[in-house]
């Protein structure tokens, strides 16, 4: 393990003497550098909310802060950047909900199918910080702590030759998924085949045929060029799972109250920022996905997927208890803002 810890802050070593060739790197070194690391492209939505945080922070505290925002996994995978997070290697970093169930069983819910039943229900239950807050402190012993959660809309079925209608349409099909167990059991629930493997390797593992399809947003068959190879997409809208922006403790707490709260009012220009290129950019990958790349969409009913995959509710409640209240708040808020009826 220490090992593989020197190794990774001699990454960061290295990215930060290139820094100068990515957004938002600079060499004051009288001032405090804070460093931010995600796995997107510097077009994608996460990369332009982080550097909306950057000029924001460089605008308000600049005297005393540089931000540098390495994107693309400059700083590593994701798993990697946890974990020079946890250590104060770097400061912040994009997570991804399953990286974060392995520190704190809370973010396990987020994984659950159908745990939302509208995109309205999901923005409302991510923005109560009632519903939140204790799965954010939950990795506090861990030397992390969620400071905002960013839109990664809804996961969907894709498939290379077969339209999926209904779940009876899954039966057979070996479909990529997360590594996670949730998703695993999803896709058995579902009458699929589940094939977890790293996103990295989806493209060719569905252009040589050893999958027949995979699930993600919109963007996987734009960006990834997934949709090159998959002709149908299917909105079932089996999940909604946020990313998620963490913070090294140590650092947070360093802060004065007065930075503290320009950091927090930075967080919330993340947020903000994020959603609304997220809103820009699937429309215009659906739209490329259509016209450039013959994608075809499909709007099945929701009905039979929900029903299939409920019994792993009760499952994952049985085996994590602590869920129930959380679960319960999510409940409510379904109610108040119901999935839309065709």
């Amino acid at each position: 393990m220490r090992k593989e810890l020197k190794k990774l802050l001699a990454l960061v070593c290295c990215a930060a003497l290139t820094c100068l060739s990515v957004t938002g790197c600079a060499g004051n070194q009288e001032k405090r550098t804070i460093r931010i690391g995600h796995n997107q492209s510097t077009n994608h939505p996460t990369h332009i909310a982080l550097t909306a945080f950057q000029d924001y922070i460089s605008g308000k505290l600049g005297d005393k802060y540089v931000v540098e925002v390495y994107p693309s996994e400059l700083l590593g995978s994701q798993t990697d950047m946890v974990q020079l997070t946890q250590t104060g290697a770097i400061d912040f970093c994009v997570a991804s909900n399953a990286i974060l169930e392995t520190f704190s069983k809370n973010y396990e819910i987020f994984n659950l199918p159908y745990l939302f039943a509208s995109p309205e229900a999901y923005h409302h239950v991510m923005d109560d910080p009632e519903v939140t807050g204790p799965i954010y402190e939950s990795t506090k012993k861990a030397g992390f702590t969620a400071v905002t959660w960013l839109d990664a809309g809804t996961r969907n079925f894709y498939t290379i030759d077969r339209p999926i209608e209904s779940p009876a349409d899954l039966r057979g099909l070996k479909i990529r998924v997360q590594q996670s167990p949730t998703n695993i059991e999803m896709m058995k629930l579902l009458g699929g085949s589940a094939t977890p493997m790293g996103f990295g390797d989806v493209y060719t593992a569905l252009q040589s045929g050893i999958i027949d399809g995979a699930e993600n947003n919109e963007m996987a068959l734009t960006d990834n060029g997934h949709g090159d190879v998959c002709k149908y997409y299917s909105y079932d809208m089996h999940q909604m799972v946020p990313d998620i922006l963490i913070g090294n403790n140590a650092f947070m707490e360093s802060l004065s109250d007065e930075d503290r709260a320009v950091f927090e009012e930075g967080f919330k220009l993340v947020n903000q920022v994020e959603q609304e290129e997220w809103v820009k950019a699937v429309a215009n990958a659906k739209d490329r996905a259509q016209n450039e790349q013959n994608v075809n969409f499909i709007y099945p009913d929701q009905k039979p997927f929900v029903e299939a995959c409920l019994p792993l509710h009760d499952t994952v409640l049985k085996n994590n208890p602590a869920l129930q209240p959380i679960y319960d708040a999510v409940q409510m808020y379904n109610a108040e803002y119901p999935a839309e009826t065709n």
